[in-house]
């Protein structure tokens, strides 16, 4: 966690829960906050669940969307489940085997926008299933834009762009995944300001709609993370 508060600027604080979403039982569990906002929960996954971030989407109704997801070809990797004091959440798995999460949220948290930007999507084989969440979420795409390097889109909600896919990815031997945008002041100066960082650049796209380039690398425990600036 260090390397997030000393890239990004987080703090931490633990929490306890009397019956944990991720398993059961007690456990503590730990909220990322920046300038008073919570934009993360890192926890321990069950031992059948792999390790990673995940994105989250806003539904109106959990189940309905979880049904919908294996219509459309996708994959529910675990079936709707209460959050207390949260909400209700479902983790998917979209047709190139990226996990996605939705969630019907009963709080009044505001959205975490000084910690994060919109997410990206990368695809492994230059493509992404746009049917699958056009239909799932009743998504808007823009008309692909094309360069001798990248094929991307931009994905809006009510007018409001909220992610953006690239149908190539800077990475070799990359699996299909959803990240982060982790807002700091300047991803290449952070990585240069901090000594003690313990990270690994991997990759670098340029596009009109992010402030500045985008920086893909591996955080300590070796978690793809995209940064952008603030």
């Amino acid at each position: 966690m260090s390397f997030y508060q000393s890239l990004a600027a987080w703090e931490y604080v633990t929490e306890h829960a009397t019956d944990f979403a991720w398993g059961g039982g007690t456990q503590d569990y730990v909220l990322a906050l920046k300038e008073g906002e919570a934009g993360a929960g890192i926890v321990t996954p069950p031992p059948d669940m792999s390790t990673g971030w995940v994105a989250y989407v806003e539904v109106n109704d959990v189940d309905a969307t979880a049904v919908l997801t294996e219509t459309l070809a996708g994959e529910v990797l675990r079936p709707p489940f209460d959050v207390p004091g949260v909400g209700r959440n479902a983790l998917l798995r979209d047709p190139n085997g990226a996990t996605i999460g939705v969630a019907m949220s009963r709080h009044n948290f505001p959205v975490p926008r000084r910690q994060f930007g919109n997410e990206v999507y990368l695809s492994a084989d230059r493509s992404f299933p746009r049917d699958f969440y056009a239909r799932l979420f009743d998504w808007e795409f823009s008309k692909p834009q094309v360069d001798e390097n990248h094929s991307r889109n931009t994905i809006a909600v009510q007018g409001q762009i909220v992610a953006a896919t690239w149908d190539d990815s800077p990475l070799d031997n990359l699996s299909s995944r959803w990240l982060p945008m982790i807002k700091v002041i300047d991803p290449l100066g952070s990585l240069r300001s901090v000594p003690d960082l313990v990270g690994v650049k991997l990759g670098q796209m340029s596009d009109a709609h992010v402030p500045q380039d985008l920086l893909f690398l591996e955080d300590a425990d070796g978690e793809l993370v995209c940064l952008t600036g603030a």
